[in-house]
C-alpha cells in the first residue's frame, strides 16, 4: 500500500501488483518520492507529476487512455515525457503530440472525498507538494 499525501489531504492507494509488475518495481525504486503535482494541460480532470526524459526501461503494462477517478499512471516516455498521471475525474490521456496511454499501477483506496478538492486545489492554487511513500 502507498500513503500519498498532497494540498493538505492523505490517500491510501493499493499498488496494482499483478496487473503491472514491472510499472511497480519500478515505481518503488523512485520511493520515497517527493515532488509536485500540477494540473494538466490537454487530459481533463487530472494532475500530473513531469520527470522528463527520466528512463525507467518500462513499456507498456496495464496501459490505459481512460483512468477512472483515484487511478494513478506512469506514462514511461517515448512520445511525450515521462509522467505520472492521478485522475480525478473524467480524463482523455494525451499530450501535444496527441492520445497517450499509461500503465496503470496503484488505485486509491481511502480518501476519494478528498480527491476531487485536491483536483481543484492545484487547478485553481497550482502546484502542489506531493509525496508518496510504501506503508508495511
Amino acid at each position: 500500500m502507498l500513503e500519498i499525501t498532497a494540498g493538505g489531504f492523505t490517500f491510501t492507494a493499493r499498488l496494482e501488483e499483478e496487473a503491472a509488475p514491472q510499472t511497480v518495481a519500478a515505481f518503488r525504486r523512485l520511493l520515497p518520492l517527493e515532488s509536485k503535482i500540477i494540473h494538466v494541460r490537454w487530459s481533463g480532470e487530472a494532475g500530473w507529476i513531469p520527470f522528463g526524459d527520466l528512463d525507467l526501461g518500462l513499456g507498456p503494462e496495464n496501459a490505459t487512455s481512460y483512468p477512472n477517478p483515484g487511478e494513478i499512471v506512469l506514462y514511461p516516455g517515448g512520445v511525450s515525457e515521462t509522467e505520472i498521471l492521478l485522475a480525478y475525474g473524467y480524463v482523455n490521456f494525451a499530450s501535444k503530440a496527441g492520445q497517450l496511454a499509461g500503465n496503470h499501477f496503484a488505485t486509491i483506496v481511502e480518501g476519494m472525498e478528498s480527491l476531487r478538492p485536491l483536483g481543484v486545489k492545484f487547478l485553481w492554487e497550482g502546484a502542489q507538494e506531493i509525496a508518496f511513500r510504501e506503508r508495511s
